[in-house]
């Protein structure tokens, strides 16, 4: 249980980034150290691989809206739904 409260605040700062290759990179090193953390001692390297391909599987699908597009944030905080890169 301790782990999972140590996990909160990775997760809450996935909200900081702007753009979707960051929210893309937050999500999979967020996954890759949930991993790491809640994996055995011996696990660790394992742990953090399972969990950053599961962050960034997540965050793929954060990205993506319902049609296959995209949703995007500008600058000034308005977003845009636009065709994936």
């Amino acid at each position: 249980m301790k782990k999972l409260f140590m996990a909160i605040p990775m997760i809450a700062a996935l909200g900081a980034c702007g753009t979707p290759d960051g929210r893309l990179a937050a999500t999979t090193l967020t996954g890759a150290a949930i991993g790491a953390t809640v994996s055995g001692s011996d696990d660790k390297a394992k742990g953090a691989i399972i969990g950053g391909a599961a962050g960034l599987a997540a965050g793929t699908l954060l990205n993506r809206t319902s049609n296959g597009n995209c949703t995007y944030q500008r600058n000034d905080g308005s977003t845009y739904v636009a065709a994936c890169p």
